[in-house]
């Protein structure tokens, strides 16, 4: 069964894909795999239960995907195109479909483990994205090509780690790191263990108040962030800030800082 959570952010991803309908088949195809919902589920109680980390399921994935999809449509309507768009060998609902993808199948690797994660989420990732795509594109492998290289860049790109060059990965890449807020660090907070290396991103990420993306004043993208304490900072600085210098979506994106009642800090 899905958590209330998991299906109001569904609502919302099919929201927003509501003019995109290849693309919102696509995300409706995966939302009734019981496969990755299985995969997502059992993504987290490794990442929560036997690691102790944040969040890194179904709800997390899913977060990922509207943050991804709000900063694509935002480059879209400030008329900047993506890299399939750039270089004339796809849509911009081929790259939406690559990142919906990505978004949904990015952690899927922490059912193994936390190091090298990106790569075992490829591996596991790839059986489901081929049979996805090829139900929607049966007669068109090019579009079943591109659209999987760039979810699988997107996918194996997304912790910084890796050398990525398209538009649409890099989006994955911040989106990602823009999932940081204190709802996202609820349950290992509330489990009571020894003091562990790593713990010092539950307690940033659960002073994180809001993230907020919209259309920004001097480049196409805002991020906001406002915070409760100072500890958050570690998340912005540590995680966020180090996906965005590492993204080749950097240039299009001003990144805004702060304590509840403080001025906010500029770092882009």
């Amino acid at each position: 069964m899905k958590s209330v959570k998991e299906v109001a952010t569904e609502s919302k991803i099919l929201e927003k894909l509501e003019e995109f309908p290849t693309c919102k088949k696509l995300a409706q195809e995966l939302f009734r795999s019981e496969e990755l919902q299985e995969m997502q589920d059992y993504a987290n109680n490794v990442s929560i239960k036997r690691l102790g980390f944040n969040d890194h399921g179904p709800v997390h994935m899913r977060q990922v995907a509207i943050n991804a999809i709000k900063m694509l449509k935002i480059l879209h309507e400030s008329g900047i195109k993506t890299s399939l768009e750039e270089e004339e060998i796809g849509t911009f609902e081929d790259s939406m479909c690559a990142v919906v993808m990505a978004a949904l199948m990015h952690d899927l690797g922490m059912m193994i483990g936390r190091q090298g994660h990106e790569d075992m989420s490829v591996i596991l990732a790839v059986p489901l994205i081929d049979k996805v795509l090829n139900s929607m594109f049966p007669n068109d492998v090019h579009k079943r090509v591109i659209i999987k290289s760039v979810a699988i860049e997107a996918i194996v790109g997304h912790m910084s780690s890796r050398k990525i060059h398209s538009v649409e990965a890099g989006i994955i890449l911040i989106a990602d790191g823009c999932d940081m807020t204190k709802g996202r660090a609820r349950i290992p907070l509330s489990i009571n263990h020894a003091p562990r290396v790593g713990d010092i991103h539950k307690y940033s990420a659960n002073a994180i108040v809001r993230v907020g993306i919209y259309h920004g004043e001097k480049k196409p993208i805002k991020i906001d962030i406002e915070m409760s304490a100072d500890v958050g900072f570690f998340q912005i600085e540590e995680v966020l800030l180090t996906k965005v210098e590492s993204s080749p979506a950097k240039q299009f994106i001003e990144l805004f800082a702060g304590v509840t009642g403080q001025e906010r800090k500029c770092y882009l």
